[in-house]
């Protein structure tokens, strides 16, 4: 394929220069890393009971075990409303765990994929808001309008607020069901025409965190879940392959019920200012600490990276 420049050139003329030689081999040289890159990206992706770390960061060497969890179902109540988990959420990285005190720090999956945008649909919307009396007249007839045909509904989306290594995790914790197995540093979007694209539940500077576990909470005892009866997270039926190289639960639980959810902000774009205070009222913000709940079911897969890399390779 990169003859062509090396032959000789015909009588009388003249080959091609230093110059356009050189040019012809760093364009072989990238081709080459370019198809190199591709083969090894398409190893990690389609390897059998290994392909769910298809984003785990192996390339990192602090890495020591890659983690998969995936959220099927449940829900998130957060004052006044009890949004169910619809849509699946997975949240993927690497873990690197610290020999001498057996800490774990996550670390963050290559481009952006650690949690997956996942908007779930918030029963009621803004049915029940009332438009703010402050607001300029034409502002108010707008959200009437917004109200009167239906454009209520709204959407909350999960995101992390901070830096990967900031999640919580405890693997040992995950598969005892005892302690906090999970910790989540994160913020709420409220999506709708009318709350625009900046209205949070939660900011960078004050996160919601959400510590999960699989075991049971301080006040599962007498739960304020809308589901009867107490609430206990479970780790599910756990597989072990490959020499203990990889852990699957399945249908695991993990609850959360001591965080706090404070007022929202910028809904409503520049006019937050008057806005923020009747979703606030319809959502019942700010509640403290101990008066929400996340419950979330699903799978948590883990595996060791050396297993990860080998079967990339295979």
């Amino acid at each position: 394929m990169l003859r062509g420049w090396r032959s000789r050139p015909e009588a009388g003329k003249p080959g091609p220069s230093f110059s356009v030689r050189r040019r012809y081999i760093l364009a072989g040289v990238a081709l080459l890393l370019i198809v190199l890159g591709v083969a090894l990206l398409r190893g990690h992706r389609s390897r059998g009971d290994y392909a769910a770390f298809a984003a785990c960061p192996v390339s990192n060497s602090a890495t020591d075990v890659c983690i998969f969890a995936r959220t099927e179902s449940g829900e998130l109540r957060i004052g006044k409303r009890t949004i169910p988990i619809t849509k699946t959420i997975t949240l993927q990285g690497g873990i690197h765990e610290d020999e001498a005190t057996g800490k774990q720090e996550f670390i963050e999956a290559p481009g952006g994929k650690t949690l997956s945008v996942a908007p779930q649909p918030v029963p009621g919307g803004l049915r029940d808001v009332v438009a703010p009396g402050p607001l300029p007249k034409v502002l108010r007839e707008r959200f009437d309008r917004l109200i009167a045909r239906g454009d209520t509904a709204v959407t909350a989306t999960t995101e992390l607020v901070a830096p990967a290594r900031a999640i919580g995790v405890n693997t040992q914790n995950l598969i005892e069901a005892k302690g906090i197995g999970l910790s989540l540093p994160m913020k709420v979007k409220l999506s709708n025409p009318f709350l625009g694209a900046s209205c949070y539940i939660g900011s960078n500077a004050h996160p919601i965190v959400i510590s999960l576990t699989t075991g049971a909470t301080r006040s599962s005892s007498s739960s304020s879940s809308s589901s009867p009866g107490p609430v206990t997270g479970k780790p599910g039926h756990a597989k072990f392959k490959d020499d203990y190289n990889l852990v699957t639960l399945s249908e695991d639980t993990l609850i959360g019920d001591s965080f706090a959810a404070p007022r929202v902000t910028g809904c409503g774009g520049a006019l937050s200012a008057l806005v923020d205070p009747a979703v606030d009222a319809e959502l019942g913000l700010p509640v403290a600490a101990g008066h929400n709940e996340a419950i979330m079911n699903g799978t948590i897969k883990n595996a060791n990276a050396p297993a990860v890399k080998k079967a990339a390779s295979e």
